[in-house]
């Protein structure tokens, strides 16, 4: 690696990112570029739920701290997700291999039309397409926000540093991220970003970055991968 990778990712999944960058002995930085909020007084009405859908281990996270209900199946864009809504202690849990619209897909594909009890729960920014493709196949789908999600307005101190020095990597985990990230950097001329997925990288195209690398999958596994692959290309 020729140089320091920052970690764009919210808390508290920076800090996962951060451990296992520092396992594999690369200087990581911290520097999300989103923070996460609860929205106030938003609490689940789940009367006749029976399945709730996560597209980020966030989702999980905000609503496990809303209610103490587990009993539907979760359905979970890919393994992180997953693995928080099994920690969180859902029973009954659907990996996805980590697209939203795979994880429709999946859905589509084994519950029967007509369907009803599905809720999505994500940020104030998911709503939408997800929701859309269940009910345009049938199913009786409903979005809800537990939580919002707030640009940093500036890097950290040792972000801008490793920035201003040299070559360096961008880790990328999301749109909303990526185009935080774009709003605070001006100069992308000696920065390889490593994107989750195009879409992710998509707020960073055309921006001036030596090169964006994306994952062959949308997951935390194959995000890293590409990460080792793009160092060792350097």
């Amino acid at each position: 690696m020729s140089g320091p990778v920052i970690v764009t990712r919210a808390e508290p999944g920076a800090s996962e990112t951060m451990a296992r960058l520092e396992a594999m002995g690369v200087t990581a930085i911290r520097s999300p570029m989103l923070e996460l909020a609860a929205l106030p007084g938003m609490t689940p009405d789940l009367t006749g739920i029976a399945h709730i859908v996560f597209t980020s281990a966030n989702g999980v996270r905000f609503f496990a701290d809303a209610t103490d209900w587990r009993a539907g199946r979760a359905w979970c864009v890919g393994p992180s997700t997953a693995d928080a809504a099994r920690a969180a202690g859902f029973p009954d849990v659907h990996e996805g291999s980590g697209d939203a619209v795979a994880l429709a897909g999946d859905m589509i594909a084994v519950l029967p039309a007509g369907t009803r009890g599905i809720l999505h729960v994500a940020n104030e920014a998911a709503a939408g397409d997800l929701v859309a493709r269940l009910k345009a196949a049938g199913l009786g789908a409903q979005f809800l926000a537990l939580y919002e999600t707030r640009p940093a307005r500036t890097l950290t101190p040792a972000a801008g540093t490793a920035l201003a020095s040299g070559p360096c990597y961008v880790l990328v985990h999301s749109a909303r991220g990526a185009a935080a990230f774009a709003g605070v950097c001006a100069d992308l001329g000696r920065v390889v970003v490593v994107a989750i997925s195009a879409a992710a990288a998509a707020p960073l195209d055309g921006k001036g970055a030596a090169a964006i690398v994306t994952a062959a999958a949308p997951n935390e596994d194959a995000l890293l991968e590409a990460l080792a692959t793009a160092g060792k290309g350097a």
